[in-house]
């Protein structure tokens, strides 16, 4: 094979997506750290998931042209900096191809190092022994063997073999790896897209597992939580009203299945009909005025286990009102957007300041389009973005830079470091001015965090049980232990010192307020400092310790 066209390039994007999700929950399992927050796998999945169905339905045998396309999807879904890096990967890849209709064996090598070179940059201090010196060794794999060799599906053998021998090297690099005995996760995501292109290049398709849900698994939810409206429509122009989605498990003593059939019937209640099915699954979505009597139709074929009815008509008067406000909303000069986790945290910083909220967090990485779209409604001047999590930070880096107004990013590790950051945002200031000041605000900070542990390990010295309360300072786990009481005393005893003067304790689940009142009782008499308590209702972490 000496060339590579547009359909050929989207075939590898659809297997390497298909096959990095098809693996995503092991590559969540890799993570280091053990606490419930292993998510590369995740993140990685759903980044190129949203690269892949911009390609999907794309009919252009250019390759630039559908590199283009597989790059903006990548970057508006990137998740996490797993996500993040492995847009810029084949942001850079996309790049180098753009203007070529076909990519021969010399185009193909090169972009690869084009990729690797436009990640690192984009990555402030790169860290080798991660998913960059996995691209970057079968980068240089596929330019060296591209010296003799003309076809590509050696290369592509060449890059993934490579690809392999890095990942198995990473741990000799990063002693953190190593020390828990597992390879790097994003690394390994990598080698599971660049195994789907290959298996492209060979005319193979990627196979799927089945479902353990029952569910078939090779199909994604085919309507958005919303209704696109024209903005100039009425109310009286949907003609039916009811958006109707439902999924029936077939049944032995019911009515046989037949595809057309059952298409042709379900066309009568309504339109936008689609139909998906495997042998023991079909989703339904159709827009009907009577839905109860799609649902008993399609109840004759077996037992409805998924439903969801919305009122367009209703979708659409809740529109008009959210166009009437935005029309009188006021110019806001500085939006802060902040990552927030815990409807008490959530209460907290609008209180201090910050104007949009976006849910997330350990378990939960934004995208960058998520960022990005939280003030597309809104009329702003500038923005500051906090993301409050280092796994979020590259995301957020990648939204100031697509915003069109001028745009930095605080980059916050925690929430701790956020409401201490926001004290200091001075509305008169400029963005620059407050940047500064709040970076050097949060950096005086230490944030404790206290979890349990998901599996059993050694970090650091420290012996982590499973199920035990794990006590960590500014990332590093320090002390583990069955009773909680005494991972927080430990944790305490070591943020505390001479210096400190506030001690702040976010509850979360899982919390015991008599506890957290005893200790804080007990260490304003022995080390003189104030404590303050904020019931933060936060997932993950039981408990979250701001000492300044």
């Amino acid at each position: 094979m000496n060339k590579i066209d547009g359909q050929l390039f989207r075939k590898m994007i659809l297997n390497g997506a298909k096959n990095l999700k098809k693996h995503a929950e092991y590559v969540d399992s890799l993570n280091v750290f053990p606490v419930p927050d292993g998510d590369t796998g995740t993140n990685m999945k759903l980044s190129i998931v949203s690269g892949a169905s911009e390609v999907e339905n794309l009919t252009s045998n250019h390759v630039g042209e559908v590199g283009k396309h597989f790059s903006k999807g990548l970057l508006m879904g990137a998740r996490g900096n797993s996500g993040v890096i492995l847009s810029q990967l084949f942001r850079g890849f996309s790049k180098h191809v753009e203007e070529l209709a076909e990519i021969d064996h010399h185009a193909f090598s090169e972009a690869f190092q084009a990729g690797v070179k436009t990640a690192y940059k984009a990555v402030m201090k790169p860290v080798e022994g991660t998913i960059l010196t996995v691209a970057k060794d079968s980068g240089a794999k596929a330019e060296e063997v591209a010296k003799n060799e003309t076809d590509i599906v050696k290369i592509m053998e060449a890059v993934l073999e490579e690809a392999k021998e890095s990942l198995k090297r990473t741990p000799d690099l990063l002693s953190v790896l190593k020390e828990v005995g597992v390879v790097d996760s994003g690394g390994q995501g990598l080698v599971y897209v660049y195994e789907g292109f290959l298996k492209a290049l060979k005319g193979e398709d990627v196979e799927e597992t089945s479902s353990t849900s029952g569910e078939p698994v090779n199909t994604e939810e085919f309507v958005n939580d919303e209704h696109e409206f024209d903005e100039f429509m009425s109310v009286d122009d949907i003609e039916f009203g009811f958006c109707t989605e439902f999924m029936v498990r077939f049944g032995k003593d019911k009515k046989p299945f037949e595809e057309t059939s059952f298409r042709n019937d379900m066309d009568k209640f309504g339109d936008s009909l689609l139909v998906i099915n495997d042998d023991e699954i079909v989703k339904v979505h159709v827009h009907t005025d009577h839905p109860g009597e799609a649902l008993s139709y399609g109840a004759e074929y077996g037992e409805i286990i998924k439903i969801k009815i919305e009122n367009m008509r209703e979708q659409f008067r809740a529109l008009e009102a959210k166009r009437e406000a935005k029309k009188k909303k006021e110019k806001i000069k500085t939006a802060i957007i902040a990552v927030s986790s815990g409807e008490g945290i959530d209460t907290l910083l609008k209180s201090i300041g910050v104007t949009h909220l976006i849910s997330g967090g350990q378990t939960m990485n934004p995208s960058t389009e998520d960022i990005v779209n939280i003030i597309k409604d809104d009329d702003v001047e500038e923005v500051i973005i906090m993301p409050n999590n280092k796994n979020i930070i590259m995301a957020a880096e990648q939204a100031a830079e697509l915003l069109d107004v001028e745009a930095v990013v605080i980059p916050t590790r925690s929430i701790p470091e956020c409401v201490s950051a926001m004290f200091t945002f001075n509305g008169d200031a400029s963005l620059e001015e407050n940047k500064e000041t709040m970076i050097d605000t949060m950096n005086q900070v230490k944030t404790g965090q206290v979890t349990y542990a998901v599996r059993d390990t050694k970090i650091d010295d420290v012996e982590i049980k499973k199920d035990e309360h794990m006590g960590i300072v500014d990332g590093k786990i320090i002390s583990c232990n069955k009773d909680v009481k005494v991972t927080l005393e430990n944790l305490l005893e070591t943020m505390i010192d001479d210096d400190s003067e506030i001690v702040t304790i976010f509850t979360g689940e899982g919390s015991d307020e008599a506890l957290v009142e005893a200790l804080a009782e007990q260490f304003e008499e022995s080390h003189d400092v104030e404590f303050e308590i904020h019931d933060g209702k936060q997932p993950v972490y039981s408990y979250l310790i701001s000492v300044e």
